[in-house]
């Protein structure tokens, strides 16, 4: 089978005994490595410990997720304090970004959401990006990618990893151009706006990634999200694209350890 890296997992949401069997199961699977984000600061360590477990295939971003309440002054002293005494075991600081979904639910539900101070939480981790030379995984989708592309910009940083992304065709080409990286997820097999999306976006700037343990539907409904699932990913992204299997597994696994600065003298 193909080697592959899921290049988008919160290895820390499974149970801690999920966790180190899914770890032990990845040779089995032919899952050369994991790149596993963080949420805030408890979950930083939780990643820490975790990579610590299995250094040659956990490989640890450190960030604070944008769907959820923000962090109070000192918790977001206290957790970029942390990132920077641990920024030379992580690889990106992740995952970071705006919260759509967050925002869309309370406007549903009739509430005022304010989003100004998520952008400027983001901001500091886009500074801190910057400062330490590390690429950023984003959480941005729709309107707020452009918004996320100003940023970026402005803060002069090119290595973006937009995961699960899904915008308009403009925002789309706008990323294209920039260069920055988009990764797919188990949903390409059933849902035809990321079906689209791949066949749009090039597969020089494409990983894949299985967001887990965020459940999927269609062939893995009621399966419990493992990194293996994304060799189905590699399979319909080829199909898309025209591609021998072979072709783009080796495309999807490259471009991911050349954005992330992994060697592969690293792997087994």
């Amino acid at each position: 089978m193909i080697k592959a890296i899921d290049a988008h997992i919160h290895l820390d949401m499974y149970t801690e005994t999920a966790a180190t069997s899914l770890i032990a199961e990845l040779a089995e699977h032919h899952i050369e490595a994991l790149i596993a984000v963080s949420r805030h600061l408890e979950s930083c360590k939780a990643t820490e410990r975790l990579l610590k477990q299995a250094p040659e295939q956990v490989f640890a971003a450190y960030g604070f997720h944008p769907e959820q309440e923000l962090p109070t002054e000192d918790q977001l002293k206290d957790l970029i304090g942390w990132i920077r005494e641990h920024s030379s075991r992580m690889i990106a600081v992740g995952e970071i970004g705006l919260p759509y979904y967050m925002r869309l639910d309370a406007e549903a539900k009739g509430r005022v959401f304010e989003l100004t101070p998520y952008i400027a939480l983001l901001e500091s981790f886009l500074k801190l990006a910057a400062d330490l030379d590390k690429p950023v995984v984003l959480h941005a989708v729709y309107e707020d990618a452009d918004v996320v592309c100003d940023l970026l910009e402005k803060h002069g940083i090119k290595k973006a990893h937009f995961h699960w992304f899904k915008g308009s065709h403009s925002t789309v080409e706008r990323m294209i151009q920039a260069g920055y990286f988009i990764s797919i997820t188990p949903d390409v097999l059933y849902e035809e706006e990321i079906r689209t999306l791949v066949r749009d976006y090039p597969i020089a700037l494409l990983m894949v990634e299985t967001d887990g343990p965020w459940p999927f539907e269609g062939p893995f409904e009621g399966q419990q999200t493992h990194p293996r699932m994304i060799h189905a990913v590699i399979e319909q992204i080829a199909l898309l694209k025209g591609l021998p299997a072979e072709k783009a597994a080796q495309t999807l696994l490259n471009n991911t350890k050349q954005f992330y600065s992994i060697p592969s003298s690293r792997f087994f």
